[in-house]
Formats: structure tokens, C-alpha cells, sequence
């Protein structure tokens, strides 16, 4: 079966963190992955168009999709107002011919983001054809046995509703929420998943999928139920490897489950 024919299994750079981009491209040619995500944070290597499509073509593997800079740790990123670094995120993917952009919803302290984000987003994305701007379910936080949630206007973007949607299987696990229904309530808006796995003890874990309790596999046999043309990024922390070997390994079963549940579809209920 040719990539042009399947549903294209990514590998974040994320999931190869504390290494650096330029090895999620070595780790996904070596191990057979279609593409790369790329997670655009403080390695400038992640910023630079003309260093990624270097990667990519050394490597042979391309970039699918763009990460924008949605995270605490990347607010300086580009800049610090965020529809700029939105508006870079969707330069970079252009230039790259990605077609996804992921975005996460405004954080509560981002006012004036958050005031008119639904409809700024839109215009974002008008501006950048065939580019989707896929907004990715959160989570709340919950410390110190309390919880609130940190999003404008909350952890779920289909409770607003936008145009495209990033659906985060740990992300489902974390907010205690039914990631089959919620795929539902995504729709036709559906255009990319993060497949990564958790256990819903309440906290973000991206576990190797089959290693928690989200029915990933159930997600990814759907997909083709649902109409899906998007991509799936596994997006798995490997921080705590000991070693390139183990990481490789983790990273490696991780495709193999992709590609053995989108080989497998199965109807989707009306």
C-alpha cells in the first residue's frame, strides 16, 4: 500500500525531546515513518523553514504538519503576541507544504487573544488556503486535590466549534473524557490526531499507545468509518528513556500500532 493510499503516521519532534528536531527526522526515515510533525518551540532549528526543508530532504521524509507555538514554554517564541507566532506557524507550513497547522485554544491570562479567538482564527486561516488550523482538545489541571481549567473558554473546542480539530488521545485520558464521542462531536472537522495514550489519573501522560486505557486502537480503526483525510502524529514522551535504543523502540511500536489499526477500519455507528 503507497502513502498516497493510507492515512500518513507522523512522528512528532516532541516525542523525541530531550534530543532536538533535526533527530525526529533521522529517528522517522530510520524507522519507516511517512512524515514529521514538527513542534515549533526554542530550538531555533524548529523555527527555520529553509533548516527543516534541509531535514526533510536529506532525510526523506517530509513535514505534515506544524505545531504552533501554543505552549508556556514557547510564549517568546517568533514573538510574544500570539496571532503573530499563529501567523508564522502558518507561514512555515506553507512554505513547507504542510497541510495542517495544530493550535491550541487561548490560555485564560491571553485576553486579548481570547476576546475574539474563534473569529481571528478564521481569518487567520482564510489567509493561508488549503492550510487547516486544527484547534486540539485540552485538559483541566488539577492540583492539590482542586481544579480548574486554564483555557478561554475552555478545555473542549468543539463546545465552541471551529472548522478544524486536532482530537489528543493522552489529552482525552487527562479530562476524563470518552475520546470515541469525542471524535463524534469533531466531525467532518476531524483533520488530524495525536495518538499517544494515558491512563486518566488526571495528568498529561502521552503514553505509547497500549500501554493506558484510551481506546486508540478503536480511534484509529474508525478513521476510515469517518471520511478522515487528515494524518496521525504519535506524540509519546520518550524524556524518560535511558537510552537512543529504548527511545527507538518506543518510538517503533508506536508506528507499528498505528499501521496495524488504520490497516483494520471499522464502520462508525450513525
Amino acid at each position: 500500500m503507497s502513502v498516497t493510499s493510507r492515512v500518513p503516521v507522523l512522528l512528532s519532534s516532541s516525542s523525541v525531546f530531550p534530543e532536538r528536531t533535526a533527530a525526529a527526522f533521522q529517528l522517522a526515515a530510520a524507522l519507516g515513518y511517512d512524515g514529521v510533525e514538527v513542534m515549533v518551540w526554542t530550538d531555533v532549528v524548529s523555527q527555520d523553514a529553509g533548516a527543516l526543508r534541509g531535514l526533510a530532504g536529506h532525510y526523506g521524509v517530509p513535514v505534515l504538519s506544524v505545531h504552533a507555538p501554543c505552549l508556556l514554554v514557547t510564549q517568546r517564541v517568533w514573538s510574544p503576541d500570539p496571532w503573530e507566532r499563529l501567523r508564522r506557524a502558518g507561514e512555515l507550513a506553507e512554505t513547507l507544504e504542510a497541510p495542517t497547522v495544530v493550535v491550541h485554544p487561548p490560555f485564560t491570562w491571553q485576553r486579548e487573544y481570547a476576546r475574539n479567538f474563534a473569529e481571528g482564527l478564521a481569518e487567520v486561516a482564510d489567509r493561508f488556503s488549503g492550510l487547516r488550523f486544527a484547534v486540539e482538545n485540552m485538559y483541566p489541571v488539577r492540583m492539590a486535590g482542586r481544579q480548574f481549567v486554564p483555557y478561554v473558554p475552555g478545555w473542549d473546542p468543539t463546545a465552541t466549534g471551529y472548522a478544524s480539530y486536532t482530537l489528543d488521545l493522552s489529552h482525552c485520558a487527562a479530562s476524563h473524557t470518552d475520546a470515541m464521542k469525542m471524535a463524534d462531536q469533531m466531525g467532518d472537522g476531524l483533520a488530524h490526531v495525536h495518538l499517544g495514550d494515558g491512563t486518566g489519573e488526571g495528568r498529561d501522560e502521552h503514553l505509547v499507545p497500549g500501554r493506558g486505557n484510551q481506546p486508540c486502537a478503536e480511534v484509529l480503526r474508525s478513521l476510515a468509518g469517518r471520511g478522515f483525510t487528515g494524518s496521525v502524529a504519535v506524540e509519546v514522551t520518550t524524556r524518560g528513556a535511558k537510552s537512543r535504543a529504548v527511545r527507538e523502540a518506543d518510538l517503533r511500536e508506536s508506528l507499528e500500532f498505528a499501521r496495524q489499526h488504520l490497516a483494520t477500519p471499522s464502520p462508525v455507528d450513525a
